[in-house]
């Protein structure tokens, strides 16, 4: 069994079981990657039968062709002027850049934003958080922005969250023979969520609680795949 990431456990208890979280140490995923290759030569001798394969949001996304240069992106006025109202963390940069900003806009639409960041300026002052990815979705939750712990290329790129996350692990699990379950899963050190899988709702929501302190880490492990296992 592989060794844990720095910092992070091998295996936490759950609901009274205990599960194994196994990073897979890859290669950088860069565009034009063909997303089969990459997992057949990665997981393919590490999965068994009974365990769940999952895959960040960001490699599935680099092969889809939904990464772009920061300095390839023109934010628009609207994009710099919502930008500076977007609370930043320590865990990324989120949506309060101009060039993340304006990928929202762009994916999203234009209305979507103005309305989510409308809701959450007034939410905000009743002391409730978190109402602009409420209604702004998924799509603008997983964009991801630079940060300097971030491998290059991508510490100077934004990326965009996957198209058919769902469709694209039922494809995964046929590719692997149907062995594992698979989730695209967009986690960070402050928590996670599950945008695609071969799961039902209450497997999402275990996988959710399992992977709670992102035992892929959040910089330069170059650990984009990890495989949960009962013990």
């Amino acid at each position: 069994m592989s060794e844990a990431n720095a910092g992070k456990a091998l295996t936490v208890q759950v609901e009274g079981s205990s599960f194994a979280r196994i990073p897979i140490r890859t290669r950088v995923v860069m565009p034009g990657d063909d997303l089969d290759d990459f997992i057949r030569e990665y997981a393919s001798d590490v999965v068994r039968d009974g365990d769940l394969l999952f895959v960040t949001e960001k490699i599935v996304a680099i092969t889809q062709g939904r990464s772009y240069l920061v300095e390839d992106i023109k934010p628009r006025k609207l994009a710099f002027f919502l930008s500076k109202y977007v609370t930043r963390t320590p865990y990324g940069i989120g949506l309060g850049m101009p060039e993340t900003m304006e990928m929202a806009l762009r994916e999203c639409g234009t209305l979507r934003i103005l309305f989510a960041a409308a809701v959450s300026a007034v939410t905000k002052l009743f002391g409730r958080k978190g109402d602009f990815y409420r209604i702004a979705g998924d799509k603008a939750r997983a964009i991801d922005g630079p940060t300097s712990g971030t491998i290059p290329p991508y510490n100077k790129a934004v990326v965009l969250g996957p198209e058919h996350p769902r469709e694209v692990a039922e494809h995964l699990k046929a590719l692997l023979g149907g062995v594992p379950e698979v989730a695209v899963v967009d986690i960070n050190d402050l928590g996670g969520n599950i945008l695609g899988s071969t799961l039902d709702r209450a497997g999402e929501k275990q996988l959710v609680a399992i992977l709670k302190d992102n035992p892929l880490g959040q910089g330069h492990q170059s650990t984009p795949l990890g495989v949960v296992r009962a013990v």
